[in-house]
């Protein structure tokens, strides 16, 4: 029972989160408290340049660290291709990856994890791009032991919740929100925001939702109640209104991001934030709303560069890793050193390369990794 309550005031403090990012802090801690870590991280990566951003971290890892792994050590983590064979939402751990044995023997290992005495970390993609991921790990010290079922079966309760609530922050884009004036903040967002009852009717929508609902291609009011143009769509969406009336918890996974298809072939998808509880509960309860719907055209679904090649040519983690380094660090030599591998074992997973995508030598590899970036990079 203890628990079960645990885990609905932590997705209460998620979805306030979606609203205020000033929340992220204490819903990352209490987000490592129920899995099981030294630090929670919510962060994304750049397929093309390389990079990595820092959204929000809390826990036993120091400025200078985060620092240094978003300058350097990003490069070569070598958890860093592990999302790109994961489904979202899917808990990866090291041993998913590759065989932890290896991952002690690496630079990344060495030099950034063991001196803060890191030994695992449990990894979940809540959203991907064509160039970028988003991520949240849960980073385990060794008083956490490596990652059990126990912590997956628990990042899997919560991280639906973390990717609703990232998806609808980066809908309206707000950097502060007061539940108290919520839909006089969002009248101004780009996204169409709508306010629904329990029965779907419609409290208030923003000028953006005021225009789809005139212009009637997306959602329409049919008697002051939401309905969408493709009944599979206004059946998903109502399914999630239902739950959203019942509290946070009983969204559950229910429509992460409902797709909402128009006439034309364009492409909406809408996000539902359950209005019912935590700080966001006045804002429902001014307008008697039980859940406010985020509605925006939906991007163009596209893999990042890595996950395109790998499903390509049909290449392991290992082999898409040796893959990278080649391009990113230079010959067999500088890719062992920096993966912390064997110099034979660089070149085992090269010969591999060479049979699965028909390249002669390291330079077509190049040539290869730079035909399915270079499009995106433009």
């Amino acid at each position: 029972m203890q628990e079960g309550v645990q885990l609905s005031q932590l997705i209460g403090d998620i979805y306030d989160a979606a609203l205020d990012p000033a929340q992220w802090s204490a819903a990352l801690r209490k987000s490592r408290a129920f899995v099981g870590g030294a630090s929670a991280a919510l962060y994304s990566k750049n397929a093309v340049r390389k990079t990595g951003r820092m959204y929000c971290q809390e826990g036993d890892i120091s400025r200078e660290f985060r620092q240094l792994y978003i300058e350097k050590y990003a490069r070569l983590d070598p958890f860093s291709t592990g999302h790109f064979f994961a489904e979202i939402e899917q808990p990866i751990a090291t041993a998913d990856v590759m065989p932890y044995d290896e991952f002690l023997a690496t630079r990344f290992y060495k030099e950034w994890a063991r001196p803060q005495g890191l030994v695992d970390n449990l990894t979940a993609a809540i959203d991907k791009s064509s160039t970028s991921a988003v991520l949240f790990t849960i980073f385990r010290h060794e008083r956490d032991g490596l990652v059990d079922d126990e912590a997956r079966d628990r990042m899997r309760l919560i991280i639906p919740h973390i990717r609703r609530a990232v998806l609808i922050g980066r809908a309206i884009e707000l950097q502060t929100t007061q539940a108290a004036t919520f839909a006089d903040t969002l009248d101004g967002i780009s996204a169409g925001m709508l306010l629904v009852d329990a029965r779907g009717g419609i409290v208030h929508a923003n000028a953006s939702g005021h225009a789809m609902l005139a212009e009637g291609s997306v959602l329409r009011a049919a008697g002051g109640k939401l309905a969408a143009n493709n009944a599979d769509a206004e059946g998903a969406l109502y399914e999630v209104i239902l739950a959203a009336g019942s509290g946070d918890a009983a969204v559950g996974i229910k429509g992460i991001a409902v797709p909402l298809p128009t006439s034309e072939g364009e492409r909406y998808v809408a996000h539902v934030l359950p209005l019912t509880s935590g700080a966001r509960r006045r804002a429902g309860t001014s307008y008697a709303a039980v859940a406010a719907l985020f509605v925006h055209k939906a991007a163009l679904d596209k893999p990042p560069p890595p996950e395109a090649i790998a499903k390509t040519f049909q290449l392991t983690p290992s082999e898409l890793r040796v893959l990278l380094g080649i391009v990113e660090v230079g010959g067999a030599p500088e890719v062992a050193e920096a993966l912390g591998i064997a110099e034979t074992t660089v070149k085992f997973h090269l010969k591999h390369l060479f049979e699965k995508t028909g390249a002669g030598r390291q330079a077509d590899l190049v040539k290869l990794v730079a035909g399915f970036v270079n499009p995106l990079a433009r």
